[in-house]
């Protein structure tokens, strides 16, 4: 593995990632502390030592120029630079110096306070955890020694670097460990690089209505990076109902470099208390609560945001996908996951609303995704990928054809019980998502798409129609033929006959043996 500071452990032939062992090191000091707790302790601590060290690259950098009429003390030369200010009481060094002492947790309080009061832009978002009587100081500084590690024997650029990739891997660790709870922030990340390879967010506004820790926009950040283009060029908009899962995110953010003031938080979410009623973003990527009844829809009767029908108060699927409609702009794409219910429910104009959505042109694709994916459900889900520039930004005779894809055999179990897709990251020839989204692409953009049977299939406004404007992916594909082995139907069919009738003796052998035996000791059957 490239670019890893402190080594990797190495189990068997693999070689195990410094973030998994940094994790499982840090979970050991946990004690009687639950994941949903201990989250906000480890990300902190993470958030604090990626500041202090991008501060402390600055001032050293800042000191050397000192001739030049720089100042390392003058706070407006840091904000200048986009890094946060950090004081001399909030320094890693020097909370690290202090870490076995009995007072580190009230340190780590106060150090969070100072470095609040002097960037307001994170104010009311760090945590203030550290001095609980519930957590072990012990504990806490062990923690503080683990993570002070990160940045051991490499530069400081790939020590941050490597700190992000921390901060999002424990995210997905202890929404595993925290199982539904933790779903309720974290999207896995092999779903959320499928939906992002997919639209290609490259340069405008990017908005997710219920962005958890905000994991849509980072994968958004990377896809940038990855093809070249400038993080600038891309704007995030977001909204949180969870105080502490917004906090989480705007951390992620400031750990990735990009301007997190666009997530806003309240307690009413999206439905009731709009934070972005004029936004029209370039980009939606959504993985709203599943079938949610208590939305308070009864209170949203006549919104202007139920265009093509009134979604019903019992289940929030359709509301929440005419929100994000209501909010793409005229050259929009979004992508939501959503429950399978959502592409077949005739229910409470449900069936209606859907029918809509297909007339109007909007719906673009419908990846139907395997089980075992998320951490937070087991309840089969799907991708809806709608746009508003189908026309443009396809072959015109794709023009009034919806893509379908079965995805729902795709992928590998990570452990006993999560599935994950592969993305080339460990073996270049083994890319699920890029497999998926390469179909998609060569069928928006009138390439070299095929139909493949019991996986894909183009099928026109007319074929939807006839199937009720069911959406189900295998109504469509079809099912995969059986591979032709070129042994004659008739000569398998002799063999399995042959088969069965030897295994229908050996039951009846079998069973008289049974009753022989149990007449020895007396029982007759």
């Amino acid at each position: 593995m490239k670019d890893r500071p402190a080594g990797g452990k190495t189990v068997g032939n693999k070689t195990e990632p410094f973030e998994k062992q940094l994790f499982k090191a840090a979970d050991k000091l946990r004690k009687n502390i639950d994941a949903a707790e201990y989250k906000n302790v480890a990300l902190g601590l993470v958030f604090l030592k990626y500041i202090s060290d991008s501060f402390e690259e600055l001032y050293q950098k800042l000191s050397d120029q000192k001739s030049q009429g720089a100042n390392p003390e003058d706070i407006d030369e840091y904000r200048a630079e986009h890094v946060f200010y950090v004081p001399k009481e909030a320094r890693w060094s020097y909370l690290h110096g202090r870490a076995k002492l009995p007072t580190i947790g009230e340190d780590l309080d106060m150090a969070m306070e100072h470095i609040e009061k002097l960037n307001p832009e994170l104010k009311g978002i760090l945590p203030k955890v550290f001095a609980r009587p519930n957590l072990d100081k012990n504990s806490l500084g062990g923690l503080i020694d683990l993570i002070g590690n990160i940045s051991l024997g490499d530069t400081a650029s790939k020590a941050k670097d490597l700190l992000g990739r921390v901060y999002e891997y424990f995210l997905g660790e202890f929404a595993n460990a925290e199982g539904k709870k933790g779903g309720q922030f974290y999207t896995p990340k092999s779903i959320v690089k499928l939906m992002v390879e997919m639209i290609e967010p490259y340069k405008g506004r990017i908005y997710d209505p219920c962005c958890g820790s905000g994991g849509m926009f980072i994968m958004s950040e990377k896809f940038v990076t990855a093809h070249s283009g400038r993080v600038d060029d891309i704007a995030v908009y977001g909204q949180e109902s969870n105080q502490t899962t917004y906090r989480l995110a705007r951390m992620n953010m400031a750990i990735r470099g990009i301007d997190g003031t666009g997530i806003k938080w309240n307690t009413e979410g999206s439905f009731l208390k709009d934070e972005h009623k004029d936004l029209k973003a370039d980009y939606i990527l959504a993985n709203p609560p599943f079938n949610i009844s208590d939305w308070s829809g009864e209170l949203l009767q006549n919104d202007p945001r139920w265009k093509y029908g009134k979604p019903p108060t019992g289940n929030a699927n359709f509301a929440w996908i005419q929100h994000m409609l209501y909010h793409l702009s005229p050259n929009g794409i979004m992508a939501t996951v959503l429950a399978n219910g959502s592409l077949s429910s005739q229910s409470s104009g449900e069936g209606d609303i859907r029918k809509a959505l297909v007339d109007a042109n909007l719906v673009d694709c419908i990846v139907m995704l395997p089980k075992q994916l998320f951490y937070n459900t087991g309840i089969p889900a799907c991708i809806w990928f709608l746009s508003r520039k189908r026309v443009g930004n396809t072959d015109r005779k794709k023009a009034d054809e919806v893509l379908f894809i079965d995805a729902s055999e795709v992928g590998f179990m990570a452990d006993r019980t999560h599935r994950e897709f592969s993305d080339g990251s460990i073996d270049p020839e083994d890319n699920d998502v890029a497999m998926i989204a390469k179909v998609y692409h060569e069928w928006r953009t009138g390439g070299a798409y095929e139909d493949k049977k019991g996986f894909s299939k183009s099928a026109t406004i007319a074929d939807i129609q006839k199937h009720n404007y069911v959406l189900t992916p295998g109504r469509y594909v079809g099912i995969t033929d059986a591979i032709d082995d070129g042994v004659p139907f008739e000569e398998k069919m002799a063999k399995l006959t042959a088969e069965l009738k030897e295994q229908m003796a050996e039951e009846v052998r079998l069973n008289e043996e049974i009753k022989k035996q149990l007449a020895k000791v007396g029982i007759e059957l």
